[in-house]
């Protein structure tokens, strides 16, 4: 076994390995960037090696700093976690020829599966069912118009080298290809360095249903069953469950062997998942995941496994711990994702400070948390701030838990998705076990999921700022926790604060939409960068055309015209950074 690991990545999945390195008596390296000297992973590991700057590609994503801090802490392996060098072969490749281990799969495996072509037609011939389309990539837009006749429409635009939602764009007609397959190219090259993409058939609300499977070197190949990770936006993942609320037994074996023969195809050992669209009873493979996901979590709820514990001695030569008979499914768990977006804004990235944190807790709580109070989520990284995992006996008692857990986690004054999960728990949707794709598509239903102090209305001109202030207030013995809406000056009469250093006071917030009640202005509702700019001055659009495309925390956010109008000033070029109200466009 392994003396020393280095972890490669940051936040709740650096700390997630930790947390196994010291069960184990393994000593723990965390590398930082300098926008991370403070953060939790690096306290939580037992050595520490600065690497770089904020930027990913100058510390996260650089392999000769990484192979460099492994050299100068003399850590002899190497858990990528997932993101950033995880599904790299280069990095793999690079490990090994530097004598390190790299806690993963092999390098063969991760280029025919980090392909996505490739692994198409590795998963074709092994006999594994694909999604109708091509296994080599389009050329040119001619060839991608000859490919998507083939597939039939709607279709989808798929980087080749893409993932986690990157590089995924859908043509529902002819008339929409140029633009998707142009974008999913641009992604793929920003994101994978491959700018190449490829056609399928585009299954319009499929469930997407994935399969953890465990590996060794001896060529025991067994699966842990299911997780359902259907609730999506942007094809990224919110809410993740396991087993899947509708797969039965025998779909269980059947979706079991497809992954454990997938696996073989490609001589895969470490911890995998192959991703699959369940459409009735029909499954499709999507893609495998060459490395631990982010909802591994779900998984080891029901079934007792440690699935990080398992890499890592699969990395160091063990055999598996289990056999297939050994592994058993009890109860349900359901991980919610706690990401820094406004969900009621079309999930508006938003970066900032955390002020106060308290996680919740109690049976069947879990908490995988990367943050701290003190912490600053930054638009340099990924949105997930913490995972939210609760279990139960049954899914009905499990969705109760996670709204109980909800309920008691605090996080301020940063925006996250708390309450979308508090909502959408609790519809119909939910509770039939639905994708959910018609709310999480729907703008004026994501309104509904703003947090209460968002309805604080914005001053008239002249007019004092307004706040929120709570106040516990007791009637006839009786307790009652009152919100007061009002001028920032001072308290409001015969009330006192709820306690002496208590919270405070939630500030209006800019609305996103610059105006919000039709005001000329339209502002930036988040953080980051312009990346495309659609209009110019003089120009006339209609409420809901594109304006600008802003880049922040790894996504392309498109704002579009709040109101019907001429454009009279555009404060913004391509490159700007702006921040959150700052003024994009006029419109009169």
């Amino acid at each position: 076994m392994f003396s020393k690991i280095l972890i490669a990545n940051r936040g709740e999945i650096a700390i997630r390995v930790a947390r196994a390195c010291k069960e184990m008596g393994i000593t723990s390296v965390a590398v930082y960037s300098e926008a991370d000297r403070d953060a939790p992973h690096v306290k939580a590991c037992d050595e520490a090696f600065l690497i770089g700057p904020a930027i990913p590609a100058e510390s996260y994503l650089s392999i000769e700093k990484i192979i460099q801090a492994c050299k100068d802490s003399g850590a002899e392996a190497v858990h990528p976690g997932y993101g950033f060098l995880a599904e790299n072969s280069d990095f793999a490749r690079a490990l090994d020829e530097a004598g390190i281990v790299f806690i993963g799969p092999p390098a063969s495996a991760i280029d025919a599966m980090g392909s996505k072509t490739m692994a198409r037609e590795v998963m074709e011939k092994a006999g594994v069912p694909i999604v109708p389309g091509a296994t080599e990539p389009a050329k040119d837009l001619e060839e991608a118009k000859k490919q998507a006749e083939s597939a039939g429409y709607p279709v989808a635009c798929k980087a080749v080298g893409g993932g986690g939602g990157k590089g995924f764009r859908v043509a529902m007609t002819p008339d929409d290809l140029a633009e998707a397959f142009e974008g999913s190219g641009r992604e793929g090259m920003k994101f994978f360095n491959d700018d190449r993409v490829y056609i399928e058939r585009y299954l319009e609300d499929p469930r997407h249903v994935e399969v953890q499977v465990l590996a060794d070197k001896h060529g025991n190949v067994i699966h842990l069953g299911e997780r359902d990770c259907s609730i999506q936006r942007r094809h990224q993942k919110l809410i993740e469950e396991a087993p899947g609320p509708h797969v039965d037994e025998e779909m269980r074996e059947r979706i079991g062997k497809i992954a454990t023969d997938a696996a073989r195809a490609v001589g895969y050992f470490s911890a995998g998942t192959i991703e699959g669209m369940q459409v009735g009873d029909e499954y499709f493979f999507l893609e495998m995941n060459t490395r631990v996901q982010v909802e591994h979590c779900v998984t080891e709820e029901i079934t007792g496994v440690d699935i990080v514990r398992e890499q890592i001695k699969i990395a160091a030569g063990e055999e598996l711990s289990l056999t297939q008979e050994d592994v058993t499914i009890d109860g349900w768990a359901i991980e919610c994702r706690i990401n820094a977006e406004k969900a009621h804004m079309n999930f508006a990235p938003a970066p900032g400070p955390i002020d106060v944190y308290d996680e919740p807790s109690g049976p069947g709580v879990r908490v995988d948390s990367g943050v701290k109070a003190g912490s600053e989520v930054t638009p340099m990284y990924d949105p997930m701030v913490a995972k939210l995992i609760v279990w139960d006996e049954t899914r009905e008692a499990a969705t109760k838990r996670m709204l109980r857990a909800l309920d008691e986690y605090e996080i301020e004054p940063l925006s996250t998705l708390i309450p979308f999960h508090k909502t959408i728990l609790q519809t119909e949707q939910w509770a039939r076990g639905e994708t959910c794709k018609d709310l999480t598509e729907d703008k004026k239903w994501l309104k509904t999921t703003a947090p209460e102090d968002t309805d604080i209305p914005a001053p008239a001109d002249g007019e004092a700022e307004k706040v929120a202030r709570d106040y516990l207030v007791e009637v006839s013995g009786k307790r009652f926790d009152v919100k007061v809406i009002g001028e920032a000056t001072g308290f409001a009469a015969g009330t006192a604060p709820a306690a002496a250093g208590g919270p405070k006071p939630k500030r209006e917030k800019k609305a996103g939409s610059g105006g919000g009640a039709g005001g000329p202005v339209l502002a930036s509702p988040l953080q980051g960068s312009i990346f495309k700019l659609e209009v110019a001055e003089g120009a006339e659009v209609k409420e809901g055309d594109l304006v600008c495309v802003i880049e922040a925390m790894k996504m392309e956010n498109e704002i579009t015209a709040h109101k019907d109008g001429k454009i009279t000033k555009v404060s913004i070029s391509v490159g700007d950074a702006v921040a959150n109200g700052d003024p994009l466009v006029t419109i009169e």
